[in-house]
């Protein structure tokens, strides 16, 4: 179990940072390229501009652990919301765009390179709306035009749940998914790449991964996998895929998430899940009892699993590097989309400690700039370009006004 406050010792206490740590994350270095916590604006009323007392994230705990960027991520539970999944995903957009307006002081919606810079300058928490699953748009390419208009500049093609035009990295897919992209599939990403909205290959199946590189003519990222060759889970992505990632000047963002990151510690996950004191927690009722039922599964999977060290998430960003290179892996936390962290890296305050980490691992702090956010950056600033402003995008959030037909 991990220790409570009184029990922790020089041992297990998270390291200090050094004062070159400090220095960088007072620039504010950190791009997170996969973060869940708004559906907590949404389901929770929380507010990210606010220091929060639940879940990972909040944009003061993120600018404590230097955080200049974040793609807010709409993830759709298909399990919940399969059949009115762009409605969902609308409701998050809208709350960022809600976040934006209320605290133009804390957060800031980017839609560009030069917005991106801007909000940097004037250290505000910059926001990239994403889209986790290409359920959200419901097959339709209108629809990602609407997202797009209102700041989408990031879409994980699929998630766990297989569509029809691409098969996920999950198993169970029925005969009529396609091994990898259909045609619809290609004419996804060629939109993206045309829009510029960064492609993101994490969930995706292996042939789909290689397909949709095959069809992107821009970089493309895994935002939130870890490394096959240190654990075998099929959200990893082999030397292959991050050496395949690299040719196309791409970047593999390591997940947090200790169950694809160490094999020990999902059994010890699975461990949790058969406990009274999982098992107890009540997912049913509405959407808000269901999201306060994850914050108490959160709860109880961080208190009674053994913590994973956060070195074996440095691991997987070493191997990463040595197989792609030091410019193609950055950093995807998951944080509010996962029931768990790495010890000492339980929220977003914490990004500091696995710069420090890095730092002992041997990596220079250039490197470790370039692993804590440069290289996103990179991606997103070549997608983007000078594409619309996400300013533009206010005024026009709602489902309501979108054209169904």
């Amino acid at each position: 179990m991990t220790p409570s406050p009184s029990e922790i010792t020089p041992q297990n206490a998270p390291p200090v940072w050094s004062d070159g740590v400090r220095e960088l994350l007072a620039r504010r270095p950190v791009f997170d390229a996969h973060c869940d916590a708004i559906a907590r604006a949404v389901d929770l009323g929380d507010d990210l501009a606010e220091r929060t007392t639940s879940g990972h994230f909040d944009c003061v705990r993120g600018a404590e652990g230097g955080l200049g960027a974040w793609v807010v991520v709409a993830w759709v539970d298909p399990a919940r919301d399969l059949e009115r999944s762009f409605d969902r995903a609308s409701e998050m957009f809208a709350a960022a765009h809600d976040l934006a307006a209320r605290r133009p002081d804390r957060f800031r919606i980017v839609g560009n390179a030069e917005e991106l810079s801007a909000a940097h300058d004037a250290r505000v928490v910059a926001g990239i709306p994403g889209i986790e699953g290409g359920h959200a748009i419901e097959g339709s390419i209108d629809k990602l035009h609407w997202f797009f208009e209102r700041g989408l500049r990031v879409m994980t093609l699929v998630w766990n749940n297989h569509l029809p035009w691409i098969r996920s990295c999950d198993g169970g897919a029925g005969a009529d998914i396609p091994i990898g992209l259909s045609e619809f599939g290609r004419r996804v990403v060629a939109e993206l790449n045309q829009l510029g909205i960064v492609v993101d290959l994490s969930h995706a199946g292996e042939r789909s991964f290689y397909d949709a590189l095959d069809a992107t003519s821009k970089p493309p990222i895994a935002s939130h996998s870890g490394c096959m060759a240190l654990h075998e889970h099929p959200r990893n992505l082999t030397d292959d895929q991050l050496r395949a990632l690299a040719q196309h000047d791409g970047v593999a963002g390591i997940v947090f998430h200790p169950g694809f990151l160490d094999a020990d510690a999902r059994r010890e996950e699975m461990r949790v899940r058969t406990t009274n004191a999982y098992t107890s927690i009540d997912m049913s009722g509405n959407r808000e009892q269901a999201a306060r039922g994850f914050l108490e599964q959160q709860r109880v999977m961080q208190r009674d699993a053994r913590p994973m060290p956060a070195s074996r998430l440095v691991e997987h960003i070493a191997h990463a590097v040595d197989v792609a290179g030091i410019d193609h892996v950055g950093i995807g936390s998951d944080y509010d989309g996962i029931q768990r962290t790495p010890q000492w890296l339980e929220s977003a305050s914490s990004y500091g400690t696995l710069a420090e980490l890095l730092v002992r691992r041997g990596f220079t702090l250039t490197d470790v700039e370039k692993v804590l956010g440069g290289n996103m950056r990179r991606v997103f600033e070549t997608v983007t370009g000078k594409g619309m402003a996400a300013h533009a995008a206010q005024g026009l959030v709602g489902a309501a006004g979108f054209a169904r037909g």
